[in-house]
C-alpha cells in the first residue's frame, strides 16, 4: 500500500468512492514563448483552485431529472501540479483531480463536462481516470481548446475512448451525443468567432475584392453550372459593399486571423514553422514597391550562371531609394528571413535536388519524359490509343482542335515500329493539356502579361523503360475566332543549333503548361479543395465517438486552416498564385471548369491508372492491375501505398459493421454521405457515380478514397516542389513570349545567345523569387507532423483489434520503405533516379522535418 494511500485510509479519506485522475493542459501563453520551459513555471498555479472543474458523466445510469441523460458526479478541481508526470511534451502540464464517484450510483463515467473560469483558453490534451472501480482505466482523448465557460452556449464535453455506433450507444450518453454535433453545426448565421467550433459551408466568394476596383473582382466559385465547385468552410464575414455575393475580406496582415474552428488551427510548433509564411505575405503588402524596384532596373536572368547564384551566392537586389525605404520599415530578423538576406540585400536559397549532382542533366529529353512518371505532377500523362490526337471540346464552338501532328513527323523515331504497330503494343504516350487550355487562351494571351500556347507532346516508351520524346505540338487559337479551330506547329526534337534551342524552348512551353496545370489541378483543386468538404461534413454529422470518424479525422488535421490561408494570400485576386502561373486572373475559374469532370471514384488510384490507359485490369498482377510503363515510379510505389490503406480501412469497417444492414442503418454515417454529397460536393449531387453507401464494401471503398487523397496523393504532388521546380528554368511557371520566327531578331539571336533568349521567354525574375519563396515554404515539413501510420495519441481507440490492425499497417508501410529503397538501388529502373540523379522518394512514408522530399503526412496541412 502506498504512502499516499495509507495516510488516505488513516484519515478516513478512502471509502472507496473516489475516482483519481490525470489531465493533461497547456496553457496558451506557452505559445507566445520562445523557450516553451521557462513558461511553464510562470502561472501553473492560476489552474488551481476554482478555475477549472469538471464532471463525470455516467454511461450506466441515467438521471430522470436531467432528461434522462447519465448521471453526473460532483464539479471536482485541478489540484496539485504533478512536476513528475512523464512523459510529457514541452509546454504541457499534469494535474491531479478527484471525484466523488459512488460505483453503485453512477458505474463506469463514459463522458465529462469541463468548464473553464479562467480568463483565458487553454488546450486540454487528456483526461485519465486510473481506478475505476470494476473496472480500471478510462482514457479520454480531448486534444481540443477550451475558451472561458462563458463563450459557449453549451457545456464542453469530451467522450471517453471507446467507440460506439450510433445504435449501440449506451442511453446515457445518447442526448450528450446528438447535442454536441448539433452545437458543431451552428445555427448558419452571424459572423463567426475564434471560439466558435461551428463548421458550416460556403461558396468560394471571397477570393475577388471588388471593393478595391474592378480588376480584383473574381467570380464566385460554387453554386452554379458554369462555375461548379466543392464547397470552403463558412466564416460569416460581411458581403463586400460592391458586390453583395462575394464576401469581404480581412486586411493581409490579419491573415492569421481568418476563421476557422479553433482545433483546425496550426499546433503551436507547426505555427512557428509556418510564421515564415506569414512574414513571406509581407513580401505582397510590399509588391507595389517591389515591382517599381523591379520594373526601374529590369534584371533579367542574362544565363543560367545568373539563375545559379540564387542558390550558390545569393543575387544582390537593386539599390536605391525604394530598397532603402523596404530594409528601413522591416526589422532585421524579418528581413534575414524574407529575403534571405543577411541585410545587404541578397536573395538566397537552398540549392534543388534537381542541379545538385548535375547542374544541366535537367535539359536532357530523357529527364523531360522521366519527370511525367516521377516529378511532381506524375497523374497526368496517358496511353495514346488513336492517332492522330482527337479534341474533344465542342466544334460547333472551337472548330478542328485534332492534332496536326503527322505520321511522317514521328515515325522515323519508333525503332522501326509504325504508328499503328507502336498504338497496339502500348509504345505511345501523351501529355495532354491542349483540352483544358484552349478554352481560355485567347483570354490569357490578350489580357494577362503571358504569352503561351497549349499542348500535345508525344513520347515513345523505349526497351529500356524510359520514355522518348517524339514530338510537342503548340496551339493557339485562331486569329479571326474561335469557330476557325486552332493554328498549330509541331517541333521535333534536336539538340544542335538553332534547331536545338527551339526544341529546348518547346519543352519549357510544355513545361509551363504542365505547371499551371500542376498547381490549379492536380494539387489546389484534387487533393486540398476537394478534401475540405469531407472535413466538414465529418465534424457535423459523425460523433467523436463513430468509428469512422476516429478512422478519418487524423487525415484532417489542419487542411481547413491551409486552405483559410490560401484562400487569404495565395488564390485570392492578386495573390501569389496569379502572379506566378501563366493563367493569373483566369487560374481559379479554370480549376472551377475543371471540376466539371471530377468523378469521386475516379480518384482512386487504381481506376485513375486504368482511366489514363497506363494500366490494364489483369487479377494474377499483384493490386489487381498491370501497368504497361513497368518503371512508373509514383504508380509502382503508390499501388503499395494505396494497397496498404485499402487493407488496413478493410481490417477496420469489418470490425464494427458486420453486415451491409449495418451500414443501411447507420443513422449518422447516412446523414454524413448525404450531407457530402447534397452540400459539401452540392454542385454534383445529382451525379450517378456516387457511391450509395448501402454496403460495407462500398464504406471501405470511400474512405479508402478518401485517406488516399489526403495523404499519399497530395504527398505525391506536393512535396517534390522545391526538389524539381525549385530551379525555375526545369519547370517554368509563365512565358511572356511566343516562339521566335525565322528571320525575327529573338530567331537571329537564338544563334549567338540562346540561354539569354530562353530566359527572356520563361518566368520574369521578380516572379522567379516570389515563386521559389512559395514553393519552398509549400515543400517543408514542420517538426510535428504526423505521417502516415502514425497517431497523435497511442490511445486513440480502446478498441484492441483495430489498434493491432493499424500496427500491421505501420509495418506494412516499414515495409515499403525498404522496397523503394532497394528500387532506387538498382540501375535496372533507369525512372527512379534518371539522369538528374534524384531518387524517386516522395511516396516513402516517413521523414524527418525540412525540405526532403519524401515523407507522406496524414493530412493536407501544408
Amino acid at each position: 500500500m502506498s504512502l499516499e494511500k495509507i495516510v488516505d485510509a488513516i484519515s478516513g479519506k478512502d471509502d472507496g468512492k473516489k475516482v483519481k485522475g490525470t489531465v493533461v493542459l497547456m496553457k496558451k501563453n506557452v505559445l507566445d514563448f520562445t523557450d516553451i520551459n521557462a513558461s511553464v513555471l510562470d502561472g501553473v498555479l492560476e489552474f488551481l483552485g476554482r478555475r477549472v472543474s469538471l464532471e463525470l458523466i455516467s454511461s450506466v445510469h441515467v438521471d430522470p431529472a436531467n432528461g434522462l441523460q447519465g448521471k453526473r458526479s460532483k464539479a471536482a478541481y485541478l489540484e496539485n501540479w504533478l512536476t513528475n508526470k512523464t512523459p510529457i511534451a514541452a509546454g504541457e502540464s499534469a494535474f491531479r483531480v478527484t471525484f466523488d464517484w459512488d460505483d453503485e450510483e453512477f458505474g463506469v463515467p463514459g463522458a465529462f463536462i469541463i468548464k473553464n473560469l479562467h480568463f483565458s483558453e487553454f488546450f486540454l490534451k487528456s483526461l485519465t481516470l486510473e481506478d475505476v472501480p470494476n473496472h480500471g482505466k478510462v482514457h479520454f482523448v480531448c486534444n481540443s481548446w477550451v475558451y472561458p465557460a462563458n463563450k459557449y452556449k453549451s457545456p464542453r464535453i469530451f467522450f471517453a475512448n471507446q467507440a460506439y455506433l450510433p445504435s449501440e450507444t449506451p442511453e446515457p450518453l445518447r442526448k450528450c451525443r446528438e447535442n454536441e454535433l448539433v452545437t458543431l453545426r451552428g445555427d448558419g448565421t452571424g459572423k463567426l468567432e475564434e471560439w466558435d467550433r461551428v463548421y458550416d459551408y460556403a461558396y468560394y466568394n471571397d477570393l475577388g475584392d471588388p471593393d478595391k476596383g474592378k480588376e480584383l473582382s473574381r467570380p464566385v466559385l460554387g453554386g452554379s453550372s458554369e462555375y461548379p465547385y466543392p464547397r470552403r468552410g463558412r466564416t460569416g464575414r460581411e458581403p463586400t459593399k460592391s458586390d453583395p455575393n462575394s464576401e469581404s475580406r480581412i486586411p493581409l496582415l490579419m491573415s492569421l486571423d481568418i476563421y476557422v474552428p479553433r482545433d483546425e488551427r496550426f499546433g503551436h510548433i507547426k505555427l512557428s514553422d509556418f510564421l515564415t509564411f506569414a512574414l513571406k505575405s509581407i513580401v505582397q503588402l510590399l509588391l507595389p514597391e517591389f515591382q517599381a524596384l523591379f520594373d526601374s532596373t529590369p534584371n533579367e536572368f542574362d544565363s543560367f550562371e545568373d539563375v545559379l547564384k540564387l542558390y550558390e551566392g545569393g543575387i544582390k537586389l537593386p539599390q536605391g531609394p525604394l530598397l532603402k525605404a523596404i530594409t528601413d520599415n522591416i526589422p532585421l530578423e524579418i528581413l534575414k528571413e524574407l529575403l534571405r538576406s543577411d541585410g545587404e540585400g541578397l536573395f538566397k536559397y537552398p540549392t534543388p535536388q534537381v542541379i545538385q549532382e548535375d547542374k544541366t542533366a535537367w535539359r536532357t529529353d530523357e529527364e523531360f519524359g522521366r519527370e511525367m512518371l516521377a516529378g511532381v505532377n506524375p497523374v497526368v500523362i496517358s496511353r495514346l490509343q488513336e492517332f492522330p490526337p482527337k479534341s474533344k471540346l465542342d466544334p460547333k464552338t472551337y472548330g478542328n482542335q485534332n492534332s496536326t501532328i503527322t505520321r511522317e513527323q514521328i515515325e522515323d523515331k519508333l525503332d522501326g515500329l509504325t504508328i499503328d504497330e507502336a498504338i497496339k503494343t502500348n509504345k505511345l504516350f501523351i501529355l495532354n493539356h491542349h483540352d483544358i487550355l484552349m478554352p481560355y487562351l485567347r483570354r490569357i494571351n490578350t489580357s494577362t502579361d503571358t504569352k503561351t500556347y497549349a499542348s500535345r507532346t508525344l513520347l515513345f516508351l523505349q526497351d529500356n523503360g524510359t520514355l522518348k520524346p517524339l514530338a510537342i505540338e503548340l496551339s493557339l487559337p485562331h486569329p479571326d475566332g474561335d469557330q476557325f479551330g486552332a493554328v498549330s506547329k509541331v517541333y521535333t526534337p534536336a539538340d544542335q543549333g538553332v534547331e536545338g534551342s527551339i526544341w529546348q524552348l518547346a519543352k519549357a512551353y510544355a513545361a509551363v503548361n504542365d505547371s499551371g496545370v500542376h498547381q490549379l489541378i492536380s494539387h489546389w483543386l484534387n487533393t486540398h479543395a476537394v478534401i475540405e468538404p469531407f472535413v466538414i461534413a465529418t465534424n457535423r454529422q459523425l460523433s467523436t465517438l463513430h468509428p469512422i470518424y476516429k478512422l478519418l479525422h487524423p487525415h484532417f488535421r489542419e487542411t481547413m486552416n491551409i486552405n483559410a490561408l490560401a484562400r487569404q494570400i495565395l488564390i485570392n485576386g492578386g495573390g501569389l498564385l496569379e502572379l506566378t502561373v501563366f493563367p493569373a486572373k483566369y487560374s481559379m475559374e479554370m480549376s472551377a471548369v475543371v471540376y466539371k469532370d471530377w468523378v469521386f471514384p475516379e480518384q482512386a488510384l487504381p481506376t485513375d491508372l486504368i482511366k489514363r490507359g497506363v494500366a490494364v485490369e489483369d487479377s494474377s498482377s499483384p493490386h489487381g492491375i498491370r501497368l504497361l510503363i513497368q518503371d512508373y515510379p509514383y504508380a509502382v510505389d503508390g499501388l503499395k501505398i494505396w494497397s496498404a490503406i485499402k487493407s488496413w480501412v478493410t481490417e477496420y469497417c469489418n470490425y464494427y459493421y458486420k453486415s451491409d444492414d449495418a451500414v443501411q442503418k447507420d443513422t449518422e454515417l447516412q446523414a454524413w454521405w448525404k450531407e457530402l454529397r447534397e452540400e459539401g460536393h452540392g454542385d454534383k449531387k445529382d451525379e450517378p457515380w456516387w457511391p450509395k453507401m448501402q454496403t460495407v464494401q462500398e464504406l471501405i471503398d470511400s474512405c479508402t478514397i478518401t485517406i488516399w487523397i489526403a495523404s499519399a496523393l497530395h504527398a505525391a504532388v506536393n512535396f517534390g516542389q522545391y526538389p524539381y521546380a525549385g530551379y525555375l528554368p526545369n519547370r517554368p511557371t509563365l512565358s511572356r513570349k511566343f516562339m521566335p520566327e525565322p528571320g525575327s531578331p529573338a530567331y537571329e539571336e537564338l544563334k549567338t545567345n540562346p540561354d539569354k533568349v530562353f530566359l527572356e521567354t520563361i518566368t520574369p525574375q521578380l516572379q522567379t523569387l516570389l515563386g521559389i519563396s512559395l514553393i519552398e515554404i509549400l515543400s517543408r515539413h514542420s517538426s510535428d507532423t504526423l505521417y502516415l501510420g502514425q497517431r497523435e495519441s497511442p490511445e486513440w481507440t480502446k478498441d484492441q483489434e483495430p489498434l493491432s490492425a493499424f500496427g500491421r499497417f505501420g509495418k506494412k508501410l516499414s515495409d515499403i520503405e525498404d522496397q523503394i529503397m532497394q528500387m532506387n538501388g538498382d540501375e535496372k529502373w533507369k525512372n527512379r533516379s534518371g539522369p538528374v540523379k534524384v531518387p524517386y522518394t516522395l511516396l516513402f512514408p516517413t521523414s524527418e522535418g525540412g525540405l526532403t522530399g519524401k515523407g507522406i503526412p496524414n493530412s493536407v496541412s501544408i
